[in-house]
């Protein structure tokens, strides 16, 4: 692949779409940055930093800033969608004119939409005309991008329905500090990377009241376990929930000070208020609009997220996090796998 003539595409200023395009920008690759706010694309302009979102960081020369998306966007095989999930679909929306034909979208958005329940993948395949035709992989695992950035050995996965799409973007991506795995289960990807955020929200909380690591490791294996059934339920493979898109990344978001969910929990289950919170953050914590749309998805599809559905509740019912502890707590006892009965059918004949 001749990196000085491929042109890639990111969408999304934010830290991890920053981050990503450094990544890319280092392998020789020139990337145009789509970025939302005129005075920070300025700013990334003048100054070479993402002031906003990755101080600290001098960008690479190869990467170019745009508010302008037709620019980031037209004429690439590559597009990277790095742009938080509830404006996924407006900023698709306004791609789709200029994307060329057999282009491949890699989408690293973390989320499901809180009006139609879709995940990314289930936006495009909604929205895209029938005359167009797009390859689409997502990227998930466990990579913040203060480390990735920092050149941390870092390990994820990539997803596509399409193995030779999988491929193409295993190797756009892998570096010596960077390394990208291939599956065909985007379906477990895309739940996976927006579930962990919600449960994080839980284990930052845990850690907020003042709980032990006994708390914060049931919660995490339980959590896990909602997770996969939800998953299972929607066709993703029972396997993907303990590899690195799973438990993977449903450790680091639970435990790393640097989860902005965990620290949304961590705040709450202190006392602060929601709102307060997060008007008091720049970025986004996808897991706070993600426990909405968790909490219908579920209950839509019938599956059983005692945990999910206690975020859902403190997050916009008011309940009280320790009440929530209690009710969790104090549920009627079972047999541990008695909701695995679904997965194993399907991890033996599925």
């Amino acid at each position: 692949m001749n990196t000085q003539s491929e042109i890639i595409g990111v969408v999304g200023a934010g830290s991890w779409g920053t981050s990503i395009a450094q990544l890319l920008a280092e392998k020789g690759y020139p990337i145009r940055l789509w970025v939302y706010e005129p005075e920070l694309c300025e700013i990334i302009r003048q100054r070479r930093e993402n002031t906003y979102y990755l101080p600290g960081y001098r960008l690479h020369d190869n990467i170019t800033p745009y508010t302008n998306i037709e620019k980031v966007v037209r004429g690439r095989r590559f597009v990277v969608m790095v742009v938080p999930s509830h404006v996924y679909r407006s900023v698709a929306l306004q791609m789709i004119p200029f994307l060329e034909d057999e282009v491949i979208i890699v989408s690293a958005t973390k989320g499901i939409e809180n009006e139609s329940l879709l995940t990314m993948e289930g936006i495009w395949k909604e929205i895209l005309p029938p005359e167009k035709n797009i390859h689409f992989a997502c990227l998930a695992g466990p990579s913040f991008a203060k480390e990735v950035i920092r050149k941390v050995p870092t390990a994820v996965t990539v997803a596509s329905r399409e193995e030779d799409v999988a491929k193409k973007v295993q190797i756009l991506f892998a570096t010596e500090y960077f390394r990208v795995y291939t599956s065909s289960d985007v379906v477990g990807l895309e739940l996976a990377g927006a579930i962990k955020n919600v449960i994080a929200i839980a284990a930052g909380m845990c850690d907020g009241m003042g709980f032990g690591h006994n708390t914060r490791a049931a919660l995490i294996t339980r959590g896990l376990a909602e997770m996969a059934r939800l998953g299972v339920r929607l066709g993703a493979h029972p396997l993907t929930f303990s590899g690195l898109a799973g438990i993977g990344d449903l450790l680091l978001t639970c435990t790393g000070d640097l989860s902005r969910n965990r620290t949304v929990g961590y705040l709450i289950g202190q006392g602060k208020k929601l709102e307060t919170i997060l008007s008091e953050m720049r970025m986004v914590a996808e897991g706070v609009k993600t426990a909405k749309s968790v909490y219908f998805l579920a209950k839509k599809v019938g599956v059983e997220m005692p945990i999910c559905e206690q975020v859902y509740a403190i997050l916009y019912e008011g309940q009280d996090p320790r009440e929530a502890v209690k009710t969790l707590m104090t549920r009627a006892l079972k047999h541990e796998l008695e909701h695995h009965t679904e997965i194993i059918i399907r991890e033996n004949h599925g």
